[in-house]
């Protein structure tokens, strides 16, 4: 069996390494460097069938690195991560020898600044407990038979459609106002809120309902909004809070005066 001829410890022009010798030397360097939480701006993400290929931008410079989350480690990554937004990844370098090229392989992804989120919602939900918001004695009663519901939701969304029929089964002769909003996004709290008012205002409505699918948590967040809260709070027809699965719970469900999953 042939001898592989030994490496030269220090390549000269006339003694090169092998490129095999160097990828060898980058990798095993590489391999010994360890995790780092890094946070970027998402300006590519492709899900793919076993892994996500993304690329995250500094979020004030021109640098960017490549990530790739194995699906098969089954890493703890957000479904509705997209272009554009900012994200925490703990990231560890990896170089492919034989393409020659070095990512970051990510076993976890978060929304950047949810922690600060979620100590913002809970400093409102103290707040709110405190000013009696979601006490049991303020609760109102619902009409055992509305003659018409006020529906805030989404336009042609399955949440409409559940609340159409379930409602129509149980009162044949009820009669609905319906009014669309955003039910994610930027535009839930002055949207929402200001269907509620128009609502509220209509002396023929017996009951309102928001009513929203299930999501992520960044998804209905629009619906702990202090000024959702505080409009729901103000009304004087019953409010009902459908908002998600049975697992999900924004404020909303606090305020209102029943939650229906």
């Amino acid at each position: 069996m042939r001898t592989p001829a030994p490496v030269p410890a220090a390549p000269t022009v006339d003694t090169p390494w092998p490129v095999s010798v160097l990828a060898e030397k980058l990798h095993q360097y590489i391999a010994r460097l360890g995790q780092v939480w890094v946070e970027g701006e998402v300006t590519q993400w492709q899900r793919r069938a076993t892994a996500i290929y993304g690329k995250l931008r500094d979020i004030n410079g021109e640098a960017t690195i490549s990530v790739t989350v194995w699906l098969s480690r089954r890493a703890p990554v957000p479904d509705d991560i997209s272009q554009g937004d900012r994200v925490i990844a703990l990231v560890k370098p990896d170089y492919w020898m034989k393409g020659g090229t070095l990512s970051m392989v990510a076993t976890e992804v978060r929304h950047a600044g949810l922690g600060e989120l979620l100590e913002k919602l809970q400093r409102l939900r103290t707040q709110l407990a405190a000013e009696g918001l979601f006490d049991a004695g303020r609760k109102k009663r619902l009409p055992f038979l509305p003659h018409r519901i006020g529906l805030i939701t989404g336009a042609d969304s399955d949440a409409e459609k559940d609340v159409l029929r379930n409602a129509t089964l149980r009162w044949p002769q009820v009669q609905f106002r319906t009014i669309h909003t955003a039910v994610q996004g930027d535009r839930v709290p002055q949207e929402v809120s200001a269907a509620i008012r128009v609502l509220d205002a209509d002396p023929d409505v017996d009951v309102i309902i928001v009513a929203r699918g299930g999501g992520d948590f960044l998804h209905l967040i629009g619906f702990s909004d202090e000024l959702v809260l505080r409009t729901a709070a103000d009304a004087s027809t019953p409010i009902v809070s459908a908002i998600g699965h049975e697992n999900d719970h924004p404020l909303l469900d606090d305020v209102a005066d029943l939650r229906a999953s």
